[in-house]
């Protein structure tokens, strides 16, 4: 199937569509009921660019799920591309060594040898200096780079202060965000913007906020939201009512319209979230609808970071 959109991700070489697929749930029975390898095919034979995973998503199985499905395609179809990331250790280490071992189960389970994109994921186990220092993760990461065995090298992290610090180091070429830039939570805007003029490529994951926004759940950010965010979001669905649209439409769209952003990571859990998200991606939100949108005020975020 042709590529959606294909759009450069910012100065990488990397080619994404304006919605990246995300894995997090593949191959996680209590996430995603659906056959893994069946699903992996499905979200390999999307029209969107790319698939997002990671070392340690349902414990190495979305990477395994991938790796077989790939397996039985013979390989990715022309346009398409699969991004991971490296992660802790069981023995809660994360310094050069272990970018490593974490990139090399990778490349074990997915049978993918080189990466055009591979991100730093969650690196609370350590500082920004000490990944910073020689034989921290950085060094890892810059090696990986230097040696072609990836394209680019990203940041992926929640908090906004310690996403900004590493990107703030100027090695990365990519940074993810999540739940922070949402029709609910726009903390991310300035480091949005700080990264474009670094001509850094930008994914911008969860606009739905883990289900709220997509009416799956009352939880925001793996949190329960509060009353005075379901009174705010109540006011979203009347405004959504008055212009026809629904939330999710537009909950997806605040990201997409985000010149900024160069793709938007959505978590799929079963085959038929692909062609709802087609769906989505096709529904025409008038211009004039987001002024109505900010007339309902500062939403309250149940992120604290």
């Amino acid at each position: 199937m042709s590529v959606l959109d294909p759009r450069p991700l910012g100065s990488t070489p990397l080619v994404v569509s304006p919605i990246t697929l995300g894995a997090s749930s593949l191959g996680n029975p209590e996430r995603s009921p659906a056959d893994p390898v069946a699903l992996a095919e499905e979200m390999l034979d999307a029209p969107f660019a790319v698939v997002d995973t990671s070392n340690n998503y349902a414990g190495g199985a979305s990477e395994t799920a991938l790796g077989r499905a790939l397996e039985a395609r013979g390989g990715l179809t022309d346009g398409h591309s699969i991004v991971t990331k490296v992660d802790v250790g069981p023995d809660g280490r994360f310094d050069r060594d272990r970018v490593w071992r974490s990139f090399e189960e990778s490349v074990e389970r997915l049978g993918i040898e080189r990466f055009p994109l591979v991100h730093l994921h969650d690196p609370w186990a350590t500082t920004v200096e000490e990944a910073s220092a020689p034989g921290g993760a950085i060094q890892g990461m810059v090696e990986l780079r230097e040696q072609g065995l990836v394209g680019s090298i990203g940041i992926a992290v929640g908090e906004i202060s310690l996403e900004t610090a590493y990107v703030r180091t100027g090695v990365f070429d990519a940074l993810l965000t999540h739940n922070r830039f949402t029709l609910v939570d726009r903390r991310a805007e300035e480091l949005i913007a700080e990264a474009n003029e670094r001509g850094m490529g930008v994914f911008n994951a969860a606009p739905f906020g883990g289900g709220l926004l997509a009416g799956a759940s009352t939880r925001y950010a793996y949190r329960e939201a509060p009353a005075d965010l379901l009174a705010w979001l109540g006011r979203l669905r009347g405004l959504c009512a008055e212009w026809g649209l629904a939330v999710p439409a537009a909950a997806l769209h605040f990201s997409l319209r985000h010149a900024g952003i160069h793709s938007t990571v959505v978590g799929v859990g079963r085959p038929e979230r692909i062609r709802e998200l087609e769906k989505l991606h096709a529904t025409a939100i008038p211009d004039d609808f987001w002024p109505e949108v900010e007339k309902l005020g500062t939403p309250p975020s149940t992120i604290d970071d």
